[in-house]
């Protein structure tokens, strides 16, 4: 049998695999689940996956150069390097960032409050000290209007999350970013397709970050990215995410630079196999091509995924904006949200706890989260590190003790969101009485 016959043959038993197992099961309320976020994959994913793994190539390689591309293109970055989380996009995007503008340990960076260890952590782990500034409640992005008085000599970037899809004021970021001279780095993990001025967030600052975790826009299983424009920051972090070499081969090929004996670098030997010598203190966050490859097929349904999350958004705020005990979400006029999640803080009028109705929710099997760490600075994690905070973060804990979301991703659909909003209006009337 011809070698494509045989492909063409193991991708239709796969097909037939795919509808035999992954058929959707009919939805019963209080037995189903209403995930809050979910992978939401069809049989071409399994077929990008399957052809993937007969390659037998393992490591990254040609799916991983083709997602790459189709990255940039679709983001409008020239440059994307796919890594193995998103946690290890932002590691990559600030150890690259201190290593271009040249900062020192102790030197300061700007982040908000309300936030999510991996944006945090790699600020820390650079020997950066992060500056926590308040929230807004019901944008649950930074307050631009309070950044500048935290602004000294030692203040290097500003490094933020567009919160659950929500677009942060970017016009206001990026003016004072531009009057101090600072960096800015667009964690947009949670905002794939989000726009601002009609213009994709993630193109607005030095350097953008991607995750592909199940629970995102995409998902490649486990996976992230780094993006920009700039050239000489592409360089250094492929250098991060590939052991800290110096060398920029890709895997398999060898003596791109056409001299790989020929350097001398620090106190080696002249001829030291270039593909030995490294230049940063590195690791290894590659990921590989089964996982590019499903990124592939998902690109192809990215738009509808953002469609139907606006939609799913939508749904909820029709029905939810004339209650007096939910504070609704808000988002800057010039921005387009690829929306995360429902985002709700309970009002000063609401006459029970976050507790009791996410109590309520999880009894009928609706799935919620929390503002991931809400104010992070009173994580147990934090207790005693290099730490600046501004003010008393009275809205970061706000949102701490009354706010979450509820699930907007592709896998749900009318007959899932009518259910949450009829148990919350029951439970509502309930608490009234």
């Amino acid at each position: 049998m011809e070698q494509s016959d045989l492909i063409n043959q193991i991708i239709k038993l796969t097909d037939q695999y795919f509808d035999d197992n992954y058929n959707k099961e009919d939805f019963v309320p209080n037995i189903s689940k209403i995930p809050v976020s979910g992978r939401v994959l069809d049989k071409k994913d399994l077929e990008y996956l399957i052809k993937s793994s007969l390659e037998l190539w393992l490591t990254s390689g040609e799916f991983t150069d083709e997602f790459e591309k189709k990255l940039s293109k679709k983001t409008g970055l020239r440059h994307c390097l796919f890594v193995n989380s998103g946690s290890s996009a932002n590691l990559v995007a600030i150890s690259a960032l201190k290593k271009l503008y040249d900062l020192n340990d102790g030197d300061e960076i700007i982040t908000s409050a309300v936030n999510f260890p991996t944006t945090l952590n790699p600020i820390l782990q650079n020997n950066l000290i992060p500056v926590l500034v308040d929230a807004e409640v019901s944008s649950y992005n930074i307050n631009p209007d309070l950044i500048e008085k935290q602004i000294n000599k030692k203040t290097k970037g500003i490094v933020l999350a567009h919160t659950l899809g929500n677009p942060f004021d970017i016009n206001k970021i990026k003016e004072i970013c531009n009057k101090y001279e600072l960096f800015l780095m667009e964690d947009m993990c949670d905002a794939f397709g989000s726009k601002f001025e009609d213009t994709h967030v993630g193109t607005f600052g030095d350097v953008a970050t991607l995750s592909f975790y199940p629970a995102h826009h995409i998902t490649t299983g486990e996976g992230g990215a780094v993006l920009t424009n700039n050239p000489k920051l592409k360089k250094i972090m492929e250098s991060f995410r590939d052991w800290g070499r110096d060398c920029y081969c890709p895997p398999g090929e060898e003596n791109t630079c056409k001299k790989r004996f020929d350097w001398q670098l620090g106190e080696l030997p002249h001829g030291y196999d270039h593909k030995y010598i490294y230049s940063n203190v590195g690791y290894n966050l590659k990921a590989t091509d089964m996982q590019a490859a499903i990124g592939i097929s998902q690109l192809d349904k990215i738009d509808q995924f953002i469609k139907t999350r606006k939609e799913n958004f939508n749904y909820y705020y029709k029905n939810f904006k004339n209650l007096d005990e939910f504070i609704m979400p808000t988002w800057n006029k010039l921005s387009e949200p690829s929306w995360f999640g429902f985002p709700i803080s309970l009002s000063k009028k609401a006459k029970f706890t976050r507790r009791d109705l996410l109590t309520y929710y999880d009894d009928r099997n609706i799935g919620t989260r929390l503002i991931f760490a809400g104010n992070i600075a009173k994580q147990p994690a934090y207790e005693n590190l290099n730490i600046k905070i501004s003010g008393k973060l009275e809205n970061a804990d706000y949102i701490m003790n009354n706010s979450f979301w509820l699930g907007v991703y592709p896998g749900l659909g009318k007959t899932q969101l009518d259910f949450v909003i009829n148990e919350t209006l029951a439970f509502l009337k309930e608490r009234q009485k």
